[in-house]
């Protein structure tokens, strides 16, 4: 099964890689720790470039790494004295060729306050962006990322080209940037997610910029996967059942295509591993709007405004 979005590590633990687990697993497999990758497409530099944001948590702390498409060098850091365990890194974008980036670390831990605050500056054609962030006041759920009173913004050209979180006013005070006339079309075109479960696996997902955020779950009839057990696995989307796979031992990997708000939604499913493999075994399911066909009446402004490119990757991991 191959991993079409790297996740960084946001930890600078020392933990080894499991033996069982792939390289590209390593981040989401260490003991505790769980990882949402969020890619986000915004103007910077007059560009359209991809800004990936990683949020880490394990028992200890959270974690967030910020990287700019086409940035290089280490970063610069801005945060006027304040960044001890806030650093940058060079690397490179899988499957990326000639183009670079470098990323932002954080490391979020309760005891230390002042983590959670600061800024760093990337060259992205020669030209300066920085990346600001405010993680003091951030609540956090059951999920990696935080759910408000945080801001994470990127300015370029003395512009905000993207802004997360919901201290706008905030962000935009500090910064003492103003919004640019292209923020408003900065959107989310991935999200990668690590979950951890026996036999029930939860995320949530906009699977369109205008759309309400889903509640989506994955549903086992029994957490012993293996043995040639009888299994049935459902897909709910807001509680209700999308997809049902009977004997799942039978038809681990498939694909159908739901409507959720009249939207077509692709759904591909690989769970090969839960059921033969060993060690820690993940499924992996990929969710992916899809086009609407031409028609007749078809309206291709109006089909371009309905439809996202957005897609999910989520890798359920199974643990005993």
């Amino acid at each position: 099964m191959q991993d079409l979005f790297s996740v960084p590590s946001c930890f600078s633990s020392g933990e080894k890689q499991l033996p069982d687990a792939p390289a590209s697993a390593a981040p989401a497999t260490r003991s505790g720790q769980s990882a949402v990758t969020l890619v986000y497409r915004a103007v910077i530099s007059e560009q359209s470039r991809l800004v990936t944001v990683t949020w880490c948590r394990n028992l200890l702390a959270h974690g967030m790494q910020v990287s700019i498409e086409g940035s290089a060098g280490g970063g610069k850091d801005k945060s006027g004295g304040g960044g001890g365990r806030e650093h940058a890194s060079g690397g490179g974008i899988e499957g990326g060729g000639a183009k670079s980036c470098s990323a932002c670390k954080v490391e979020m831990q309760p005891w230390h306050f002042w983590r959670k605050y600061g800024a760093k500056q990337f060259q992205v054609d020669g030209r300066p962006v920085d990346v600001v962030w405010d993680l003091r006041a951030a609540r956090f759920s059951d999920e990696p990322e935080p759910v408000s009173d945080y801001y994470v913004a990127v300015v370029s050209g003395e512009e905000v080209v993207l802004l997360l979180g919901n201290q706008n006013k905030e962000a935009f005070r500090r910064t003492g940037a103003r919004p640019s006339l292209s923020l408003g079309d900065a959107a989310m075109v991935c999200k990668k997610e690590h979950v951890f479960s026996k036999k029930r696996f939860l995320t949530r997902a906009r699977f369109h910029e205008k759309g309400k955020l889903h509640d989506i779950s994955i549903e086992c009839s029994s957490g012993n996967l293996g043995g040639g057990t009888d299994v049935d696995m459902a897909i709910k989307i807001d509680g209700c059942v999308n997809v049902l796979v009977k004997h799942l031992q039978w038809k681990f990997r498939g694909n159908d295509c739901i409507s959720i708000n009249k939207m077509k939604v692709q759904v591909y499913w690989d769970a090969h591993d839960w059921l033969f493999g060993t060690g820690m075994r993940q499924a992996l399911f990929i969710f992916k709007p899809q086009a609407p066909s031409p028609s007749p009446d078809f309206d291709a402004a109006i089909a371009a405004d309905e439809f996202s490119d957005f897609c999910l990757f989520l890798y359920a991991w199974k643990i005993e």
